[in-house]
């Protein structure tokens, strides 16, 4: 099974590559896939952490592949997770509200594959690609807990601050999973 990421920004930000490097700890470098990678120093940055090709995922002929969009009108089931070769995610950093850019840049031109939502809620790419991860080895979307637009406490000195998320993650021991990476980057903004 393969976790395709079509990077969907102009270039690689920093929150984006920090959400990259969690996704191939999640599912193991030989396991991912980076597409429409066009910059070669992004490329550079890339290649450690899974496959990386110019082409876009539009251009593959994926076979047997799954689109992840939240707009999509059925939902991931265990059963037929299993069975898909391929789970192909927009790699856009989030908008608040969102904007339905998954349908837009790969939804309404991907028609050869299967779409599927993991709720209407919209989550990060890296809790996108945990949640299916779970999902293909068995546990339902009913029975994976959820945290709902996180507080997170950056404490930095004698200053605290306080981060509201605007997403969906995955719930362990009352605590939302969130790259350690991503909690560092936030802890040391300029602005905190």
């Amino acid at each position: 099974m393969k976790f395709v990421i079509e990077h969907l920004t102009e270039k690689l930000y920093d929150w984006c590559l920090i959400e990259y490097r969690h996704i191939s700890r999640i599912v193991g470098k030989k396991n991912l896939i980076f597409t429409n990678v066009k910059n070669p120093a992004d490329i550079k940055k890339l290649k450690n952490l899974g496959e990386v090709k110019r082409e876009s995922a539009l251009k593959l002929n994926l076979k047997n592949a799954c689109l992840l969009d939240p707009k999509a009108k059925d939902t991931l089931k265990v059963n037929e997770a299993k069975n898909f070769d391929y789970f192909i995610f927009g790699g856009i950093l989030g908008d608040f509200p969102e904007q339905g850019r998954t349908n837009k840049y790969l939804t309404s031109k991907l028609r050869s594959v299967e779409v599927r939502n993991l709720t209407e809620k919209q989550m990060s790419t890296d809790t996108a690609v945990l949640v299916t991860k779970i999902i293909s080895k068995g546990t339902g979307l009913n029975d994976i807990k959820f945290i709902d637009n996180p507080s997170i406490v950056l404490k930095k000195g004698r200053l605290q601050e306080e981060a509201n998320l605007p997403y969906r993650y995955v719930s362990e021991n009352g605590k939302p999973i969130i790259s350690k990476e991503l909690l560092m980057y936030l802890k040391n903004k300029k602005d905190l």
